[in-house]
């Protein structure tokens, strides 16, 4: 039997979800993504061909990382996330390293994945989901904000996730609440952008067929 994909369990995830968290809760959620979708992709969000510019973000134990560094040997699959309390975050990043990970090696890439969390709740994160690859600290959704991806969250879904025991100023780096809407990019070694799934929805998200077929399409003199 063939493994769920990302949708597939994110599907499980909404209907649990709908099952057992407070009615007006799930309410305030789906509009939330209601808006999401009626805002769609930003019009200046980062496309194909476009250069992703030099940025220095810290990992989970808070040493700096340059994209210079991360690109130097090959393509680079970059990750938004929300963070580690979002159950449908959790779903694709462990979904990538059961499936992504092991498969990268053919095509000299590497993967990293980057949320507004501190470095500390990035390593919580990394260790429960037992992630072996790169995560990074966006304090204040900077990057997210510079590349177009990035959202205000409303101030009921803000009063909604309190009520869940959420507190997004207590986990994010520098108390900031706009996130990132979930999105993967694959960058070759000169930092040109060669792929882009930008998700309005937030539970939806890229399944990894499509990052290894984007991957696939990529030249020597990329890799």
């Amino acid at each position: 039997m063939s493994p769920l994909t990302i949708q597939e369990q994110s599907e499980q995830l909404k209907a649990a979800a709908a099952e057992n968290l407070p009615a007006d809760v799930v309410e305030v959620f789906d509009r939330s993504i209601e808006g999401l979708l009626n805002q769609g992709i930003p019009a200046g969000a980062i496309g194909v061909g476009d250069s992703l510019d030099s940025f220095t973000l810290d990992d989970a134990s808070g040493q700096p990382v340059t994209l210079d560094q991360l690109v130097k040997n090959g393509p680079l699959v970059v990750v938004f996330y929300r963070g580690g309390w979002c159950p449908y975050c959790n779903v694709a990043l462990r979904t990538y390293q059961r499936e992504l990970v092991p498969a990268l090696a053919a095509y000299g890439a590497r993967l990293i994945a980057i949320s507004p969390q501190s470095p500390d709740q990035s390593l919580s994160t990394a260790e429960k989901a037992g992630l072996e690859f790169t995560v990074l600290s966006d304090p204040g959704s900077r990057l997210a904000r510079d590349i177009g991806i990035s959202f205000q969250q409303s101030d009921e879904v803000l009063e909604a996730q309190r009520k869940l025991g959420l507190d997004l100023t207590q986990v994010n780096a520098e108390g900031s609440v706009e996130l990132p809407r979930p999105t993967v990019l694959v960058v070759d070694k000169n930092r040109t952008v060669r792929f882009v799934d930008v998700q309005p929805n937030y539970t939806a998200r890229t399944e990894v067929a499509d990052i290894l077929a984007a991957l696939s399409t990529l030249g020597t003199d990329s890799a």
